[in-house]
């Protein structure tokens, strides 16, 4: 009886299931033609798969299976993080997304990015991404950009010396990780004493992490392990915050060295200042995003350049011209960068092949008609770097590595897409040009190497990260040795 009693309970459960699994991928969402696809489980929808195709090396399988399987018209359905949201793939899409920006569609972040990034002034993150947007020109302006290049440099020769020189071997990932940030602290907050900075950057890989993980607040979760760590960055960036305050007042800090100084002093069009929380707020996601993705960046090149004998030598050729070029002591500046143009090229293969930025999220302000499907007011957009990085329509040979597409004119508008595109293409790009130069310009001077593990795994998490943090064994060059 107890048998036939559970063998009952498990059919109804299972009929049940699969009840609310129809309920949810039936297509149409009342009165509306909307794109062809699934919307996986109930809460849950495809957020896993979607998530572990990256864990396992390859997030675009996610995109091209669906595209294969449901979308000639370069759109589909599926459920990410809790929500309806459409795909819209291919250089067609990004430019209808990046044209449409606050007509069509607006910007709009998982529900997680507000909960490790909680606005002390109620706002959402995306009205607090419309203010830094207001704050950041000054700082990212071509004059501004030229007076950082030598601090850049001065802050690599300091994390070659103390990190890569008289090493045998060195793992890649965290070094790239340990230069990006010490950068931002002292283009963003004026610190640069090393253990400062490495104690300061201890949670951001958690925070990082925990931005486009499942909203599940357990304790282990990686969403739980980031609002803790945004929490501990948080306090101590208050304790920074209050003590510029008395170095200003004092006369020990300049009004204008840093970004926040200028938070500091600066009212908005109402003549309110912000507070120590809300500056707190802006300078977390600042650090985030000035050094997560360039030291990504910074990392495949690597790979790369020791994957290919022949472009590592092509960028080792011009950097050295470069070197020998200046006095003995003598920091990089702009004329040198402007010189570092096969380097460039280069560095945008890489990203091309592992771009840092996987794709992003939009919400639809109206209803829209896109490839003959409706996309309903309030859905998710969601658009993919891959759909057009690995996409051979786009760029013939995808997995060939080549970087003469960047010669010339380059790729064809909307299909190359490592810092997004429109009015929200990310405002550090030319910020990130400069570090990944400055970087490749110091790294390849002073070493050649090769890779420890030939055939290491990349996770993709959300950024893409070798899974054993890439590490390889130097070979310093023979001036370098004899100095």
């Amino acid at each position: 009886m107890e048998l036939f009693f559970l063998c009952g309970l498990i059919l109804f459960l299972s009929l049940s299931l699969a009840s609310l699994y129809l309920l949810y991928n039936h297509n149409s969402t009342k009165g509306y033609r909307v794109p062809p696809g699934t919307m996986g489980w109930p809460v849950v929808g495809e957020s896993l798969e979607f998530l572990s195709t990256g864990w396992k090396g390859y997030p675009e399988k996610f995109i091209f299976d669906r595209l294969s399987k449901y979308a000639p018209n370069q759109i589909f359905k599926t459920s990410i993080l809790g929500e309806k949201v459409a795909v819209i793939c291919g250089a067609a899409g990004n430019k209808f997304l990046y044209s449409n920006e606050n007509k069509l569609v607006q910007a709009w972040w998982p529900s997680s990015v507000d909960k490790i990034f909680p606005s002390s002034t109620q706002t959402s993150s995306k009205e607090e991404s419309k203010k830094m947007r207001k704050l950041l020109p000054n700082f990212l302006k071509p004059e501004a950009l030229q007076r950082y290049i030598p601090i850049m440099d001065t802050i690599a020769i300091r994390h070659m010396e103390s990190g890569w020189d008289g090493k045998d071997k060195v793992e890649v990932f965290p070094l790239a990780k340990r230069y990006t940030f010490w950068l931002a602290c002292r283009l963003f907050l004026s610190i640069e004493d090393p253990d400062h900075v490495a104690k300061f950057a201890e949670p951001f890989n958690d925070i990082a992490a925990g931005i486009i993980s499942l909203p599940v607040n357990l304790p282990g979760t990686p969403f739980n392990r980031g609002i803790k760590s945004s929490n501990v960055v948080r306090k101590e960036l208050r304790a920074i915050i209050k003590q510029r305050k008395l170095d200003l007042a004092d006369g020990k800090a300049s009004t204008t060295q840093d970004i926040l100084s200028h938070m500091l002093l600066t009212a908005d069009e109402d003549g309110r200042f912000m507070t120590e929380m809300d500056i707190a707020d802006k300078i977390l996601g600042l650090l985030i995003g000035g050094h997560d993705t360039a030291s990504a960046a910074c990392t495949f090149v690597v790979k790369y350049l020791a994957e290919l004998p022949h472009v590592y030598e092509a960028v080792c050729k011009e950097q050295m011209e470069i070197a020998k070029s200046k006095a003995e002591g003598e920091l990089l500046n702009w004329e040198d960068i402007q010189k570092m143009k096969y380097s460039w090229n280069v560095a945008c293969e890489v990203m091309r092949l592992a771009p840092p930025l996987q794709g992003g999220f939009r919400e639809a302000i109206s209803d829209f008609m896109y490839g003959g499907f409706q996309v309903p007011k309030g859905w998710k957009l969601y658009w993919s770097a891959n759909s057009t990085h690995r996409n051979p329509e786009c760029f013939p040979e995808p997995e060939k590595f080549d970087p003469s597409r960047f010669e010339g004119k380059g790729p064809a508008p909307y299909t190359y897409v490592p810092f997004g595109g429109g009015p929200r293409m990310c405002p550090g790009k030319e910020y990130a040009r400069l570090e990944i130069l400055v970087f490749m310009h110091n790294v390849v001077k002073r070493f050649k190497w090769e890779k420890v593990l030939p055939n290491e795994k990349v996770i993709v998490n959300p950024m893409p990260i070798p899974e054993n943090g890439l590490p390889v064994r130097l070979f310093p060059h023979p001036q370098i040795v004899a100095a």
